[in-house]
């Protein structure tokens, strides 16, 4: 299993908090890469765990906080 920005992008406006299946038909509905349904189905799954956040399924995704621009100064 492997993310890129872009690959996770896709999963943005995704109906969170969710189910793995949950993820998995939101994919497919929205028309993302196969390569994103294949990362979902490739995530072992406790118990229909939920995720609250894309965060929860790629932990490096970046947040505004990882940008070092001070938005006071624009």
């Amino acid at each position: 299993m492997y993310w890129t920005l872009e690959l996770a992008s896709y999963l943005s406006d995704a109906p969170w908090p969710a189910s793995k299946d949950e993820l998995i038909d939101y994919s497919i509905r929205t028309g993302a890469p196969l390569e994103v349904v294949e990362n979902l189905q490739s995530m072992e799954e406790e118990g229909g765990e939920i995720y609250e956040s894309i965060e929860e399924i790629w932990p490096d995704y970046p947040t505004e906080e990882d940008y070092l621009w001070n938005e006071d100064e624009y």
